[in-house]
């Protein structure tokens, strides 16, 4: 697949939706161990309003549009650190893709990188700190060095956070409320890099169709 539609950026919302709320469980699971145990209550309600606004009708004319709905809706309705972040992430994307119908590989993995800036500079957080960026970062670096159609593109992505995610177990917390447990956050997977993995797997899957 050569290019992102609107119309498959709308699925990779619905599908997202779907496997956060599929894995809430699994997520506060998670967050139980480290933070506050919400983080997959929190992203389930969060996800469920941007669909619910998408159903009822809200205009989104272009990927800017899309991407902006999301943002908004889910610094308003997410709770904890994880509103901000990725409200704000998906607010990024909405900038960057202002008037577009379509993104191409190169194009997808810039606005991606885009928004990872984003979540850095809101949450001040490097790679290695045991947060989404973890799964995120060598993500888009996987998009960069897969070849150049979207589908391949997300599915190295999507292989890439999920293994990711799995090797933030081993990390010390620097950041959020996990970083108040000091070496007891060592041995938990980070729930944010977690929920993070499923966001590029739904996108992948979209793009696999």
């Amino acid at each position: 697949m050569d290019q992102l539609t609107l119309a498959q950026a709308r699925s990779w919302i619905d599908a997202t939706a779907s496997v956060i709320a599929e894995n809430a469980p699994h997520l506060s699971e998670l967050d139980q161990a480290i933070g506050d145990g919400d983080h997959g209550a929190n992203m389930t309600r969060g996800f469920t309003a941007v669909v619910k606004k998408l159903t009822d009708g809200a205009k989104t004319d272009d990927l800017g549009g899309l991407f902006k709905l999301v943002g908004m809706t889910l610094l308003s309705s997410v709770g904890g650190a994880s509103g901000p972040l990725y409200g704000g992430f998906f607010l990024d994307l909405g900038k960057q893709c202002a008037g577009k119908q379509t993104l191409d590989a190169q194009a997808l993995t810039a606005v991606l990188e885009s928004g990872l800036n984003d979540i850095k500079r809101r949450g001040k957080a490097e790679i290695g700190d045991k947060t989404m960026v973890d799964a995120l970062t060598p993500a888009i670096e996987a998009m960069k060095a897969a070849s150049h159609d979207v589908t391949s593109a997300t599915r190295a992505a999507a292989e890439t956070a999920r293994d990711a995610a799995t090797k933030t177990a081993p990390l010390l917390a620097r950041k959020g409320r996990a970083s108040y447990l000091g070496e007891r956050s060592i041995g938990h997977e980070d729930p944010g890099a977690n929920s993070m993995a499923l966001l590029l797997g739904a996108l992948a899957g979209v793009c696999h169709e």
